[in-house]
């Protein structure tokens, strides 16, 4: 697949960018690089090799959940070490609205 130069100026206004006219070769030798690499990729056999969704094998899950339970987390004082200044549990900002 190749695009023209009106491809181009038709892609780069849906994509709301702004494409000078000396840029429009430029842009047209790139963009069609990048599907010439598509079409290597899609020449590649790849029978009997097995799809993969977010790197589980088919039929398991993606991974593994944790149960959702709303927690306050018990760790205040390790959450606030860092904090450049604090008020009890909590991080101290300073005020700036009056």
């Amino acid at each position: 697949m190749s695009l023209d130069s009106a491809t181009i100026r038709r892609i780069a206004s849906l994509a709301r960018i702004r494409l000078e006219e000396a840029d429009v070769g430029r842009m047209q030798n790139e963009l069609n690089g990048i599907l010439g690499w598509i079409e290597q990729l899609q020449a590649v056999n790849t029978d009997g090799v097995e799809p993969m969704a977010g790197g589980a094998p088919r039929g398991e899950p993606a991974m593994r959940q944790r149960p959702d339970a709303v927690t306050d987390g018990g760790q205040p004082d390790q959450v606030l070490a860092n904090a450049p200044d604090r008020a009890h549990d909590y991080f101290a900002v300073p005020k700036v609205v009056e």
